[in-house]
């Protein structure tokens, strides 16, 4: 077993100074990084540890990622004793440049990749805790000790840019471009569902079995397309419908058919309505509602 991550931080911040602050960073800091899923529960999984230790703390996120949050130009140097630099190789220009800026702070990288010892990036930090050197007590890649929360509704999309025989009647790109800002608000694990299908791209399903199996492991499907409507139904998953035709067409008409009431017309698309019958889908009503047409149209 490795170390644990309490340990190993109580280790590498002493000494401090009781009200020494610690400038949590990584490759989430950064404006021209990238943000992995593995880079945020690290993160979280110091923050919680400096937490449970009564160190006071901050962490730095990208302005382009967590808009609002601090970001690494505003986290004064002088009012860090020490920065932690979490997850992701040690490497680049970004980490000489995070060293030059906080050059008057002890800095500390712990559960990251050391490809190039004898780099800049790496001679700059004071101590490093490595995640990819064989050893005793080797420390767990940090994510690992991130309390999650596995609950968010996985939400699939199935949005069409075609149809052009409905020529000036299609509300198509408006939909879409409604859809795409408004979609990221949600709390949600959002896949991409497909309906076209290919038997040489690995991204899309090959048979419509297949695509029914993607389906059936969904717990809503937002779509402007017919079948992305039905087909969900078919599993008993809840759709979020928007007719992109003006007027109305083909989704409207078999909503209609299958008596599926969350049904949005294109030309009246608000976000408070999608917010609306978003919150239906999910509730117990929506699901029971979405089981019932399943037991009909099987």
């Amino acid at each position: 077993m490795g170390q644990s991550l309490d340990g190993v931080l109580d280790a590498l911040l002493r000494p401090r100074t009781a009200a020494g602050r610690v400038l949590v960073t990584g490759w989430f800091s950064f404006p021209d990084g990238e943000v992995t899923a593995g880079d945020f529960l690290a993160e979280r999984a110091v923050s919680d540890a400096l937490g449970r230790s009564g160190v006071p703390h901050e962490s730095a996120w990208s302005p382009h990622f967590a808009p609002g949050a601090l970001t690494l130009e505003a986290a004064a140097p002088d009012r860090y004793e020490q920065v932690l630099f979490v997850c992701g190789p040690v490497h680049g220009d970004q980490l000489a440049r995070l060293h030059e800026r906080y050059a008057s702070c002890r800095r500390t990288a712990v559960g990251v990749s050391v490809v190039d010892p004898e780099s800049p990036a790496v001679r700059g930090f004071d101590r490093i805790v490595a995640r990819d050197r064989d050893g005793n007590g080797l420390l767990a890649d940090l994510a690992l000790s991130a309390r999650t929360r596995p609950d968010k509704p996985v939400v699939g999309v199935a949005l069409t840019h075609g149809q052009g025989e409905y020529a000036r009647r299609r509300e198509h790109d408006r939909v879409a471009e409604a859809l795409y800002a408004w979609l990221p608000t949600k709390d949600c694990a959002p896949v991409e569902a497909e309906t076209r299908l290919a038997r040489d791209d690995w991204r899309l399903c090959r048979t419509g079995d297949q695509f029914l199996s993607l389906l059936g492991r969904l717990d809503l499907v937002v779509t402007d397309r017919l079948h992305g409507m039905v087909l969900a139904l078919s599993m008993g998953v809840p759709a979020l419908v928007v007719d992109p035709v003006r007027g109305g067409a083909k989704v409207s008409a078999q909503a209609r058919v299958v008596r599926w009431p969350a049904v949005i017309p294109g030309e009246t698309l608000t976000a408070r309505a999608l917010d609306a019958w978003w919150t239906w889908c999910l509730s117990p009503a929506g699901r029971a509602a979405a089981e019932r047409r399943r037991s009909l149209l099987r």
